[in-house]
């Protein structure tokens, strides 16, 4: 019976294949009585677990082939971070002594309130963590009962295979590198899980959040995985699988024509130069950016050295990680945000912070000024990294005057700081913010005459214009980049921007979306940055536009509140034949 399952896109690409169950089963853990003579014993069976599971990690480390993605090690890395955690570690054993229940029971307790936990969590990177809570656990329960290894085909049937699985860990994934599969389908997930980054970094096309594509799909039948639209089809009849066939034959000679473009500029077709910019999370990303023929850095992810461990990264760890991405870029531009976290993205991975509204509470700027040591810290090491390339200074979430004041002050003292131990830095860091807040939007004036440059984030902005939490299920259909109010929002930012002369870029999700590039382009945006991935589509789009052509449509676009009519005019608009 030929059927289709939806999910979450991932990494785009089509793959064709026979499915490979991926066992991994959830274990059923039962209660019983542990007498108090025996409980001695129950917790150390369990912290022989916890040592089992560890040396594993540490094995699956060792065993990372060359060339795999460096996010791999580092997930694992994570993952041994977790197991050390007194959540993990200490709680269940706490248990076993005080309530006299078995090791499996008692960590089976602790990871259900764990997942609660974060499953509470409005912010989509901390949600999912909870899945990296379950897949150590789990680690420890299958080492508690003996359940054995995963299965796996041998390396030769691999390569025609899409796995298919209810979760996949990172330790499940260093297995995998060495297993050609086509693709990799998951029931949980998302955009920020950990299988959905290392299959981007391993250019493989996934689908996640399929919710029950394990229970329902069986072991060889014939699978279509759709990485562009989110769809898995199973046994396709002959006339879908020709279709597809036709489709990723099409896509894999359009991905080798967008790779003869990383040596051309972007360069409209009546002339003008357009910056393409890449976003990264850690130093490793520069050989995606590199590949891709960005002309620099646009947003560099601080958050990203700060999560998942147990203590802050000092100024030296953050000094020698910015250092070594403004060396790798040899004079291109990296512009380092500093760090945007906070409420429900704790410093610590045992932070659990209570608010009813975390995307409204101290987050990103608003922490950092509440806690200046670790803002000084920062600041400091990013202009110790200036030295050492074209590094910018970029502030996320501003929404009053004195919130940069403030910022103001603190890098004038880590700089007379720097100069009084003779530490070089550059003098005159470009300091630029991030439009987030539909006030910053709107009063930008506030804030132009002390910023060096702009940079809008559109995720931010739409969920704040439209009171929508784009993480909720509930309400993540109405999460509409092509909403008027957001539109003018946009608009209205770039052209205050360009009459101040200030330089100005966008860096969320509607800059790497090709079908958003005429419009953007219509409003005046000359600077772009995305993920890598996404640079060669828009580049491609770029080179095949004229501005005069797009600016009739544009206007039409801002004066239209008719939703319907903007799709027609999008439409019309990336229709173009120019």
């Amino acid at each position: 019976m030929s059927f289709a399952l939806h999910g979450s896109a991932v990494a785009h690409g089509i793959a064709i294949g026979r499915a490979h169950l991926f066992s991994q089963t959830t274990l059923e853990v039962t209660r019983y009585i542990v007498l108090p003579e025996q409980r001695p014993a129950e917790i150390q069976r369990f912290e022989q677990a916890l040592h089992q599971v560890t040396q594993e990690l540490e094995e699956l480390e060792r065993q990372i082939p060359l060339g795999a993605p460096a996010e791999m090690a580092t997930f694992l890395q994570l993952h041994r971070l977790i197991l050390k955690d007194e959540m993990l570690a200490r709680t269940p054993k706490q248990c076993i002594q005080t309530q006299g229940c078995n090791a499996e029971w008692a960590l089976k307790q602790q990871l259900d309130n764990l997942i609660r936990q974060f499953e509470e969590m409005e912010d989509p990177y901390l949600r999912q963590r909870r899945d990296d809570i379950w897949q150590v656990g789990e680690r420890v329960l299958k080492a508690l009962t003996g359940q054995p290894a995963p299965n796996l085909p041998a390396h030769h049937e691999a390569a025609d295979r899409i796995l298919v699985a209810h979760d996949l860990s990172p330790a499940d994934m260093v297995l995998f590198k060495e297993h050609p599969f086509q693709s990799f389908i998951t029931d949980i997930g998302g955009a920020t899980s950990h299988t959905a980054i290392l299959a981007r970094s391993l250019g493989i096309p996934s689908v996640v959040a399929l919710h029950h594509a394990w229970q329902m799909i069986r072991e060889g039948e014939l699978l279509i995985v759709d990485g562009m639209a989110g769809v898995v089809i199973v046994n396709p009849d002959n006339q879908i699988l020709a279709e597809y066939r036709l489709r990723q034959e099409q896509w894999s000679l359009e991905r080798q024509k967008l790779k003869r473009l990383r040596t051309t500029r972007a360069t409209t077709l009546d002339g003008t130069p357009i910056e393409l910019l890449a976003n990264i999370e850690m130093p490793g990303d520069v050989d995606a950016v590199k590949k891709s023929g960005a002309r620099g850095i646009g947003l560099f992810r601080t958050e990203f050295l700060f999560m998942n461990r147990s203590s802050l990264p000092g100024e030296e760890e953050q000094f020698h990680a910015y250092r070594q991405v403004a060396e790798a870029l040899r004079g291109l531009p990296v512009t380092i945000r500093t760090l945007d976290i906070g409420a429900d993205k704790p410093v610590e991975p045992s932070g659990i912070v209570s608010t009813l509204n975390p995307a409204l509470g101290l987050r990103a700027i608003r922490y950092c000024l509440a806690e200046p040591q670790i803002f000084l810290t920062q600041i400091r090491a990013i202009l110790r990294a200036s030295h050492f390339g074209q590094v910018q200074m970029l502030l996320p979430m501003l929404s009053s005057r004195s919130e940069l004041l403030q910022t103001l002050t603190l890098v004038e003292q880590a700089k007379a700081e720097l100069t009084q131990q003779a530490i070089p830095f550059n003098l005159h860091l470009p300091i630029g913010g991030m439009i987030e807040v539909p006030a910053a939007a709107l009063a930008l004036p506030l804030f132009l005459d002390k910023l060096d440059f702009l940079s809008i984030g559109t995720n931010d902005l739409i969920q704040y214009t439209l009171a929508i939490d784009r993480t909720d299920d509930a309400v993540a259909h109405l999460f509409d980049p092509l909403h008027p109010a957001v539109l003018m929002l946009i608009a209205h930012t770039l052209r205050t921007a360009q009459k101040a002369g200030k330089p100005i870029a966008i860096c969320g999700e509607m800059a790497g979306n090709p079908t958003m590039t005429r419009l953007l382009l219509g409003f005046g945006l000359r600077e772009f940055s995305m993920h890598p991935a996404h640079l060669p589509e828009v580049k491609q789009v770029i080179l095949k536009t004229s501005l005069a052509d797009l600016q009739n449509p544009v206007k039409r676009m801002l004066s239209t509140h008719d939703p319907d009519k903007l799709e027609e005019i999008l439409t019309r608009l990336n229709q173009q034949v120019c």
